[in-house]
């Protein structure tokens, strides 16, 4: 685990005791105590468990966030007083409630103290989404300050997946993605796509608040689903307050309002605590392509000259790299300098190696070879070495030789038993064994073939 420091609470209201950054680690719980001094375990949101190096590795951040050089703030965390952050969250803007309280100041030093550079990271990667966030939750009619959710869902990274494969900025579960209509299947995940999961996440958050005309009661029941919320409900004899059910939801839904409303806090907030933002040079605009075509990534990048990894952020609904126009038309989001190419060369990249690329055959042949051996002849072969095993063990029920198979005739034997005991006719043994009549006696041998 890496160092850490102790953050330490200044006394004085307004006055602030600078502390050493801490570093992000991979711890996935914290201890709170509650009114009556009992320590519990609340389970931190998955996207506060992120290291650094892996929101940095994001296409968007890795290739167009810069450390900010006019930025000359010190590495260090002022804490401040209790005072200080319920005024500083009272004076946020917001119709969703934001209170303080020893669960939230947690999640506030989380993001101050170990997680500081990642929300510095955050800070810069907002330029690339918010403006799309926002964009959904207001043709919803929705508070606005719910953008801050996909902070403590995914940490901004559009190709998040938790351990229960939740996916996207808006962790999206497969069934409820579905339900509000993104398609899932083997080629596409449109919970990847940034427009379509925020436009579906609003339109959830929507009619959650129809069921329980409470925010905060909305944000938890969006983490842990609206079954759980109430049952917590009806487990506090059906109290409707988020604070009054904490005791009764899942560890992890009890930090989950906590952490929105540190989110909240910390976007706000940052430059208090000496966090300076990630640089964010915005990429050029983007339009789309319609293509009635399978088309694979290589094939538009080799033609158009751009990286493959450019085209995946583009277009991160995509999962195999493959855009299945041969189903339905599908949009191919390019960078707006590049589309007028794309159609001018539509035809090169269909052509450019579609035979490896897009090796999926739509008919084949089915081998009609006459096999060396049929199935009779190898079942006789069977026959015939089960035979010679059993006659080798007992010598009495038959042995083969050269003149064929020979078996021995039982006590009350017919010819009829004989022959059929051994897939043959009554006339075939009379004439192997030269006789003319129908008498036989035990103990003598039989000719069989």
């Amino acid at each position: 685990m890496k160092q850490t420091f102790v953050l330490i609470a200044a006394a004085i209201i307004g006055f602030s005791t600078p502390v050493l950054a801490q570093s992000d680690d991979n711890e996935t719980e914290i201890t709170v105590t509650n009114a009556e001094g009992k320590k519990e375990i609340i389970d931190l949101p998955e996207a506060m468990t992120n290291e650094y190096d892996s929101l940095l590795s994001v296409y968007n951040n890795r290739t167009y966030l810069n450390i900010n050089t006019d930025c000359n703030m010190p590495d260090v965390n002022p804490v401040y007083s209790k005072e200080v952050y319920k005024e500083r969250l009272a004076r946020i803007p917001s119709v969703i409630e934001l209170p303080y309280n020893d669960v939230v100041q947690k999640f506030i030093d989380r993001y101050s103290g170990r997680l500081r550079r990642s929300v510095s990271i955050m800070l810069g990667a907002q330029n690339f989404y918010m403006p799309t966030f926002e964009e959904a939750l207001e043709s919803y009619g929705l508070p606005l300050e719910l953008k801050y959710l996909p902070v403590i869902e995914s940490a901004l990274n559009p190709n998040a997946v938790s351990h229960v494969g939740a996916t996207g900025l808006w962790q999206f579960m497969l069934a409820t993605g579905k339900q509000y209509g993104l398609e899932i299947n083997s080629l596409v995940d449109e919970r990847r796509d940034p427009v379509r999961a925020s436009y579906a996440a609003a339109h959830y958050l929507r009619d959650l608040y129809k069921i329980f005309g409470d925010w905060n009661l909305v944000i938890a029941a969006y983490n842990c689903g609206p079954e759980n919320i109430n049952k917590a409900i009806h487990r506090s004899n059906g109290a409707t307050d988020y604070w009054q059910i904490y005791p009764y939801l899942p560890k992890e839904t009890r930090g989950y309002v906590p952490a929105f409303i540190a989110a909240n806090y910390i976007m706000n907030y940052y430059c208090d605590h000496n966090i300076c933002p990630m640089q964010a040079n915005l990429p050029g605009k983007t339009d789309t392509v319609v293509v009635s075509r399978d088309v694979h990534f290589e094939q538009v990048a080799q033609v158009l000259g751009m990286e493959i990894d450019q085209i995946k952020q583009l277009n991160p609904q995509y999962r195999r790299n493959i855009v299945n126009g041969s189903t339905r038309p599908m949009a191919l989001r390019l960078p707006a300098t590049l589309v007028g190419k794309f159609i001018d060369n539509e035809d090169s990249i269909y052509a450019y190696r579609p035979d490896v690329l897009l090796a999926k055959r739509t008919e084949v042949e089915v081998n009609d070879d006459v096999p060396l051996y049929s199935r009779r002849s190898s079942s006789s072969s069977r026959s015939k070495s089960s035979s010679s095993r059993k006659s080798r063990s007992k010598g009495k029920k038959g042995k083969k030789n050269k003149g064929g198979r020979n078996v021995t005739i039982r006590q009350g034997d017919t010819l009829s038993d004989i022959a059929k005991r051994n897939g043959t006719t009554v006339s075939k043994l009379k004439k192997l064994n030269k006789i003319s009549g129908s008498s036989i006696r035990a103990g003598k041998k039989l000719r069989i073939k």
